[in-house]
């Protein structure tokens, strides 16, 4: 079986977004762990970047995970807007959506879209550097906006689903 290194994204003082007192960084590694554990439980050996909250620059994250071994990176993260409830939903960022990573992209969105999120695809960013600077297929996941009380209300009642759902993405595309 693969093996799937996940990182939860930000850390120690870096935040991430912040909305009512909310910590991206919290949801990232609680999500993270979550997802680990289901992997897990599937066969799949499961690293990590961080299972703490510990902060690593993104170049430092991008060593950890081109000397793990790993086939696959997940980055786990929440979004953010300019105003709060301005936009909604999960969107998936890879380096080349024609890529293995892209087919992963859109299986873990597909998946948290019948948990309940809107589906805002799969997008490249090339500027990314846990996304250009890895040697393995790498997606970012955005699970819904942090800003956003319908996407915050979906994340904290269907915890488990999300992480069954991102769990199932990844277990579809390297089965």
């Amino acid at each position: 079986m693969a093996t799937v290194i996940l990182d939860a994204g930000h850390g120690g003082a870096d935040w991430g977004a912040e909305y009512n007192g909310r910590l991206e960084k919290d949801d990232n590694l609680n999500l993270t762990l979550a997802i680990g554990e289901i992997l897990q439980e599937s066969g799949v050996n499961v690293l990590y970047t961080r299972t703490t909250d510990v902060y690593d620059l993104p170049i430092e994250k991008a060593r950890i995970v081109n000397e793990s071994g790993a086939d696959y990176l997940v980055s786990i993260h929440r979004n953010s807007s300019p105003y709060p409830n301005q936009y909604s939903g999960v969107e998936s960022l890879v380096y080349n959506r024609y890529s293995i990573a892209g087919v992963m992209a859109a299986n873990i969105n597909a998946q948290l879209e019948q948990v309940g999120f809107i589906n805002l695809g799969v997008n490249e960013r090339k500027n990314l550097i846990v996304l250009y600077r890895t040697i393995i297929p790498a997606v970012l996941v955005e699970v819904g906006f942090i800003n956003n009380d319908a996407d915050n209300y979906l994340f904290d009642t269907k915890f488990y689903e999300i992480a069954d759902a991102i769990a199932r993405g990844i277990l579809e595309t390297i089965q």
